[in-house]
């Protein structure tokens, strides 16, 4: 593994949002740790002094640029109230069952247990999500055909 593999390796954790990642071969050991806020740190050690460069040694801490959103802590004490549907996987979020047809539920749409309000695309296949409470939709958190992870918020629900 030559310096600019490990920092392909550096520039893919940060864009990625892993907190760790760890690499091991018989010769190199890296950890590659950031943290919310922290400026990611890299720790490469090594087996063997004459199998890889000095340079490799003295590796720099890359600096993760820091996102400060001020409103988020305003908006989560109103949307406290509020319960969640999340993402239960990853792919891509559609509001409606095709390009030609209405969305499937609107802020402001009542929902009930078991009804559709969005499609998640995975490796081809569209799943249907269904509510698993009943309410009022109050926001919709997520931009039609934009990419979800695991556990994203998607919709905020009134159950009142």
């Amino acid at each position: 593994m030559n310096i600019k593999d490990i920092q392909n390796l550096i520039k893919f954790v940060a864009k990625s949002g892993a907190s760790e990642v760890k690499l091991e071969t018989e010769d190199i050991k890296i950890t590659i740790k950031t943290g919310s806020g922290k400026s990611e740190t890299t720790i490469v050690h090594q087996a063997s002094m004459a199998q890889m460069p000095a340079q490799m040694v003295q590796q720099q801490p890359v600096a993760v640029p820091e996102v400060v959103n001020t409103t988020a802590e305003t908006t989560a004490s109103e949307d406290s109230k509020y319960i969640t549907i999340k993402s239960p996987i990853i792919g891509t979020f559609y509001r409606k069952p095709s390009p030609d047809k209405p969305v499937f539920t609107e802020v402001g749409d009542s929902v009930q247990v078991g009804d559709t309000v969005c499609i998640i695309e995975a490796m081809k296949l569209f799943n249907e999500i269904e509510s698993e409470i009943s309410g009022k939709i109050v926001k919709v958190l997520v931009d039609d055909s934009s990419p979800v992870e695991f556990d994203q918020p998607l919709f905020l629900v009134d159950p009142s």
